[in-house]
């Protein structure tokens, strides 16, 4: 098989799917590694296009969240992919501050099954106390 470029004029989600919202996956743009999955309304992906930093949307506030506003751990958006059912995106950023996870941790995936049991892994990356003035 011989690979195929294919250019889409527009980029047009599909938004219907999940009443409104995309997932979407962050992920490291130079380890590869999973930082963590949030979703998009419309306007946060076009917050993201036009600023290319992650802005998401909160389900609990019921807002736009750009990612790291608070905590300084922005999320640099270097490369955006877009599965096939135009239903999901998968953002390549580069992590400001080394901390995906407010539970301190570089990723959301700081927990893998073992035996039966979830066992927490990993180095925490910052200080919450001095990050969101507790």
């Amino acid at each position: 098989m011989r690979s195929t470029t294919e250019r889409k004029p527009m980029i047009e989600l599909n938004f219907e799917k999940m009443g409104g919202l995309i997932p979407a996956i962050a992920q490291d743009h130079k380890t590869g590694e999973v930082l963590m999955l949030a979703f998009m309304n419309r306007a946060a992906w076009e917050e993201t296009l036009k600023t290319r930093r992650a802005t998401y949307y909160s389900r609990t506030r019921d807002a736009l969240w750009v990612k790291g506003l608070t905590s300084g751990h922005i999320q640099h958006v270097k490369e955006i992919r877009v599965d096939c059912d135009d239903d999901a995106v998968l953002l390549k950023v580069d992590q400001a501050g080394g901390a995906a996870c407010h539970t301190r941790y570089a990723s959301c995936f700081h927990q893998r099954e073992e035996g039966g049991d979830l066992v927490t892994f990993g180095q925490l990356v910052f200080d919450p106390k001095e990050v969101y003035k507790e």
